[in-house]
């Protein structure tokens, strides 16, 4: 956090900041997207046609140490500033894009899915049990031995 405006005390100290204009940081993103992520090789294809494929891996990790970040944590704080806010949620989206694209895949999916769900989704379906957004109260009568009798003597009649 900056010193206080006025604070004489708080200049000249804590780490410069790593991008001085959101332009700076599009470019440096792009970059990333395009040929500056790690790769992997894989195989593809069967028999005659089986040939290796580098593909890239795009992480947040991985684009946070491309950016010159010391953490992820410096890179969500970017995303606080509204001059960064959305070149950082877009990269993020980008990223995510990748991980759901892999579950469309012939692969394994579980890796994928647990780096999904630590980007808030779910694989649960969620039922509200509510009225409108109000809980639902239990309704509570008190009968009477003998209505007691008479509502059992009525569904015995029903049968």
């Amino acid at each position: 956090m900056a010193a206080p405006k006025g604070n004489k005390h708080g200049v000249g100290y804590g780490r410069p900041p790593v991008f001085n204009t959101p332009e700076e940081l599009h470019e440096k993103i792009d970059a990333y997207f395009n040929g500056g992520a790690n790769k992997r090789t894989v195989i593809v294809g069967k028999g005659e046609n089986k040939q290796a494929v580098e593909i890239p891996i795009y992480t947040i990790t991985g684009l946070c140490y491309y950016l010159g970040f010391e953490s992820r944590q410096s890179f969500y704080d970017y995303e606080k500033n509204t001059s960064f806010s959305y070149i950082i949620k877009k990269a993020r989206l980008r990223i995510e894009q990748h991980y759901e694209e892999t579950l469309q895949m012939d692969v394994p999916a579980a890796g994928s899915i647990f780096v999904l769900k630590n980007m808030d989704w779910k694989d649960r379906t969620d039922i509200d049990h509510t009225t409108k957004g109000e809980s639902i109260q239990p309704k509570t009568i008190i009968v009477t031995n003998e209505e007691s009798k008479k509502i059992i003597e009525k569904f015995d009649a029903a049968d």
